[in-house]
């Protein structure tokens, strides 16, 4: 697992990891039941806090992504492909959201919206 934190960025270091180990598990990268670093590996490996290793795989865990076994460590949850459905269509929302807002700033009505969709998307106008 590769992860890079940036102490100048602004977004809290937990959130960088939780993001990045998030983005490994959406995109195949970590595999179901694949063991991620113990919390004490990876904050030594990054030079962190354990807390903020802690609080990272604590968020992930919340959110399906993976599982703490007592003794054991920390797994990427198997089965998971309903997980990783919701927080991407979560994340797809959250666009279509920005979408929406910036259409309405550049004064576009809902039909020409949906009209670029349908465009883009692939399908024929009905």
């Amino acid at each position: 697992m590769n992860l890079s934190i940036s102490l100048t960025s602004g977004e809290p270091i937990y959130a960088q990891i939780k993001e990045q180990i998030k983005s490994q598990i959406l995109s195949g990268r970590l595999r179901e039941g694949e063991p991620l670093p113990s919390i004490r590996q990876l904050a030594q490996h990054l030079n962190i806090s354990v807390i903020t290793t802690k609080r990272a795989y604590e968020d992930l865990e919340k959110e399906g992504l993976v599982v703490s076994v007592a003794g054991k460590g920390t797994f990427v949850m198997e089965n998971n492909k309903e997980a990783i459905r919701e927080v991407k269509y979560r994340e797809l929302e959250d666009r279509i959201r920005t979408i929406v807002t910036e259409s309405k700033a550049l004064g576009l009505s809902r039909d020409e919206v949906i009209e670029l969709f349908t465009l883009f998307y692939g399908e024929e106008q009905r």
